[in-house]
């Protein structure tokens, strides 16, 4: 069976991609083994690590961690979306959104493909597992939500996720992300940010 693990000696760190479809089980199954060619890239240097590829939960990215810091001490970092996304925000904030510049996207977004917009993006079909919808302000898919969904990517609590479904690992607007397990029931199909700066589905 095809490995979730693919390393990448670049210039000045080390590239582990993890497959965007992969599940947890087998991404860290096949870490185990890929670590151990991991520790020959290395003698005195600490080159670090960039893990890229899937959008990981919390848990993912610790036990990922673990499993390389147990042979190799060295600077891992996580990769987050580029030119929009959680690194960029410094401060969330609330902000009302009367209206905004949207971008139409016809059809299904399938993994691997990814849209991303500074005004509200509208998905007409589904939104797959391993794509990415990232918009500075709302997000309304007409189909099913199964991949990254961040609106209000530039901060703004006041965005809202829409979607007829939803059935993804992970939820984000502005800066507050919620996780769901793969088992548990998702109930709702919009999602926003309460006066507690808590996320919500209703």
């Amino acid at each position: 069976m095809r490995s979730s693990i693919t390393i990448q000696l670049k210039k000045d760190e080390i590239w582990i991609k993890i497959s965007k479809d992969a599940e947890e089980e087998k991404i860290l199954e096949d870490l185990k083994k890929k670590v151990t060619d991991l520790k020959k890239l290395y003698k005195e240097e600490h080159t670090p690590i960039k893990v890229t590829g899937k959008v990981l939960k919390n848990k993912e990215m610790e036990a990922i961690e673990a499993i390389i810091k147990e042979k190799i001490d060295v600077e891992i970092q996580f990769e987050t979306p580029t030119s929009l996304g959680l690194h960029g925000i410094k401060k969330g904030f609330f902000q009302e959104i009367k209206a905004s510049e949207t971008t139409f996207y016809k059809g299904s977004l399938r993994s691997g493909q990814k849209i991303e917009f500074e005004g509200s993006v509208v998905v007409l079909g589904d939104v797959n597992a391993g794509a990415e919808v990232i918009a500075g302000e709302n997000i309304v898919i007409m189909g099913l939500l199964r991949g990254l969904a961040h609106a209000g990517a530039k901060g703004n609590r006041k965005a809202v996720i829409a979607a007829n479904g939803i059935d993804c690992p992970q939820i984000r607007i502005a800066d507050k992300i919620k996780e769901f397990e793969k088992e548990e029931e998702i109930l709702g199909n919009y999602v926003y940010v309460n006066e507690k700066e808590e996320i919500l589905l209703e």
